[in-house]
């Protein structure tokens, strides 16, 4: 199964359960604290946090971010011992 397939099928899933899809908010966050949306959630914080109502009782979305506090590991697999063959 390919990632754009499990995408579609989370948000068809709580879509079609009450859920309002949301799609995904832009990497550069409004929040000035952040540089970039590092989680999920954080184009939900003004939402969660009661600085504005919430627009929908109950969301769904799958959200970009960017991982910044392992970012000098990205892309770099362990070396492992190679068994004999």
């Amino acid at each position: 199964m390919k990632t754009a397939e499990i995408r579609r099928r989370w948000l068809t899933y709580f879509g079609e359960n009450g859920h309002t899809v949301v799609p995904s908010a832009s990497l550069v966050s409004d929040d000035p604290s952040l540089l970039f949306t590092v989680a999920g959630m954080v184009p939900f914080i003004p939402y969660l946090s009661g600085v504005v109502p919430a627009p929908y009782p109950r969301a769904t979305s799958v959200q970009k971010c960017i991982r910044t506090n392992d970012i000098e590991e990205v892309g770099k697999t362990p070396v492992t011992a190679r068994s004999s063959r």
